[in-house]
């Protein structure tokens, strides 16, 4: 095993940014099945635009028929479910579009759904976008960003 993989060891496998916008923690969602990480360990993006794009390479395994939320699979495993906004299930796919579909691979920084954060808006739905490690029990050691404006693909997460 050469120097990188010795330190990418020791530092934990990243994920990026899937969404530009404010890193806040998970616990300050207003949904407690997001905030008390009964889905896994994560933490949520107040986006500011509505582009999603995948945080690693790695599989689609899941995809929710609305468009409001996506699941991948990293190369080390983690499953990684992206929540665009809370009870946006509601909107019954409108103003969601997917760009992907389940066993699909994707390198980091594919584009995956685009929504309209506006129109979300205005239908009184809280855009808040969790992203969540949602085998995080299989994953010991979780670091998290919780504050900063990211960019997509900046680094919000490692894991290992």
């Amino acid at each position: 095993m050469g120097l990188f993989g010795f330190m990418k060891g020791k530092k934990g496998s990243p994920l990026g940014a899937p969404i530009k916008g404010e890193c806040i923690p998970i616990c300050e969602v207003a949904d407690p099945t997001f905030a008390e990480e009964i889905l896994g360990k994560g933490i949520a993006i107040k986006p500011v635009d509505g582009k999603v794009f995948a945080p690693a390479d790695g599989t689609i395994s899941t995809l929710f028929p609305t468009g409001h939320a996506v699941g991948i699979t990293t190369q080390e495993g983690a499953e990684v479910l992206i929540h665009v906004g809370l009870d946006t299930v509601e909107l019954k796919g409108e103003h969601f579009q997917a760009f992907v579909e389940v066993g699909q691979k994707v390198k980091m920084g594919e584009r995956l759904l685009e929504a309209d954060l506006e129109a979300i808006r205005k239908a009184g739905y809280d855009t808040v976008t969790p992203v969540l490690i949602c085998n995080s029990d299989e994953f010991p050691d979780i670091e998290r960003k919780t504050e900063g404006i990211v960019d997509v693909g900046e680094e919000i997460m490692t894991y290992k």
